[in-house]
């Protein structure tokens, strides 16, 4: 099987040479690239086609979130997993909407840093367990403070299956093949998931199932 090829985009050489023996000690990963800020890690991303980048948020010249929106228009198949010592959601949300997959708190375990290549790489969307909690935790909260109903409830059984699967980064045709739909009714599903939890575009459908815990 091929190596999942990898690009490091951080300012600091000594983090991006830990991350470096971190994951070439894992079968299947290889480092193709390091870049010390954001205009390299674009310049880099064209040259070696990397299957994953993995980029600091916090970068001089261009930073994290305004190169992962260059790399992922430029090269689609190379999914980001954005690293932060942020955690509130309003840096997530501009990830995502960036084009990042994952999103990963600098202080999270080796293991969440494997994880998080192999998920985004698969086509999924990742997150430190520690924002999933935070969000699930600040969602519920909001609920009781405004006491309101939970709009998930709104959902029929079939837009559930549908929130999961484009939440976990499927596309329209691929939930259709799933489902065993029509590329229109999902289209359709969707139009109307968006429409009855008030979420525009699929950064906020992801951001919701989180917060949810459809998925984590």
């Amino acid at each position: 099987m091929r190596s999942i090829r990898i690009l490091l985009a951080d300012d600091h050489t000594v983090m991006r040479s830990g991350l470096r023996v971190l994951l070439e000690r894992q079968a299947g990963y290889q480092v193709v690239a390091e870049a010390g800020d954001g205009r390299q890690a674009i310049a880099l991303a064209e040259t070696h086609a990397p299957d994953v980048a993995v980029i600091d948020i916090a970068m001089p010249n261009l930073n994290g979130i305004e190169a992962t929106r260059q790399i992922t228009a430029k090269r689609p198949d190379t999914a980001v997993v954005i690293l932060s010592m942020h955690s509130d959601e309003s840096y997530v949300l501009r990830a995502l909407k960036s084009g990042a997959r994952g999103y990963l708190l600098k202080d999270s375990p080796e293991a969440d840093l494997i994880n998080a290549i192999r998920a985004v790489h698969d086509g999924k969307a990742f997150f430190s367990p520690a924002i999933s909690k935070m969000m699930v935790e600040d969602y519920m909260r909001q609920l009781q403070q405004r006491g309101v109903e939970d709009s998930y409830e709104l959902l029929t059984a079939r837009e559930r299956e549908v929130l999961q699967l484009l939440a976990e980064g499927k596309s329209n045709k691929e939930t259709a093949t799933m489902l065993n739909l029509s590329l229109y009714t999902v289209e359709t599903h969707r139009s109307n998931i968006l429409q009855k939890l008030n979420l525009h575009g699929t950064p906020e459908l992801i951001l919701y199932a989180v917060r949810k815990g459809v998925i984590s």
